[in-house]
């Protein structure tokens, strides 16, 4: 029910329909954002599962080779190899706007450019299967940032679709009904105040013919 607080005049009436009309321009904007926003979130997590099925088969293909390699050797030589890394990852953290979301972008650069220098040591005392589990976790780390990017957006993106969506109930079921009851409202009382002014019109002219009449009568 529109507030009986509001002035019924045209002035507040053009102004709540220029509300209505701006209520419904975001309604339309807002409901096509969230569309967008399921969407690219719905590629997201059926990209963030296939990566995390891809990570958690790499560490665990890392994490037997590691165990092979342990029983093979003695754990000061395994140490002992593992003590000094050759090679070195910087990671730089970015962002690009996705629906007017921030989302985090990994970049990554290596100290050398040779992809032998994941190996800190040398290959005359060290298992083959130590190779292997070095090699396995280098070559996974691109799918983890890429799955911690993934995540990230997930949540971020997830949060913007839920405050999105209470925007959208919020114009759809409170604002706009709003409005419209009070056009419906404004315009009744104007209908009203019209009507009644026409009959206040209709008196007065009868009661100055009346009035007239008996005038003439008298002359």
């Amino acid at each position: 029910m529109a507030s009986k607080q509001i002035t019924p005049t045209r002035m507040e009436l053009t102004k709540t329909k220029k509300k209505l009309v701006t209520a419904r321009r975001g309604h339309k904007l807002l409901k096509d954002k969230r569309d967008e926003l399921m969407r690219q979130f719905l590629e997201l997590v059926k990209e963030n599962m296939a990566l995390r099925q891809k990570v958690e088969a790499g560490i665990f293909s890392a994490n037997k080779n590691f165990v092979i390699a342990k029983a093979g050797m003695d754990e000061a030589t395994l140490n002992t190899a593992l003590m000094a890394p050759k090679q070195e990852v910087n990671l730089e953290v970015g962002q690009k706007n996705v629906m007017s979301v921030n989302i985090p972008v990994f970049n990554t650069s290596t100290r050398t450019a040779d992809v032998n220098d994941i190996y800190s040591y040398g290959f005359a005392f060290t298992s083959s299967d130590l190779d292997g589990a070095v090699k396995s976790l280098a070559d996974i780390l691109p799918d983890m940032l890429r799955l911690a990017e993934t995540e990230k957006a997930c949540q971020l993106m997830a949060a913007e679709i839920e405050k999105t969506r209470r925007r959208v109930n919020a114009l759809e079921h409170v604002t706009i009904p709003e409005a419209q009851e009070t056009i419906k409202y404004i315009t009744m009382k104007l209908d009203e105040n019209e009507r009644s002014s026409q009959i206040r019109l209709m008196k007065v002219k009868d009661m100055m013919l009346e009035e007239a009449h008996h005038y003439s009568e008298r002359q």
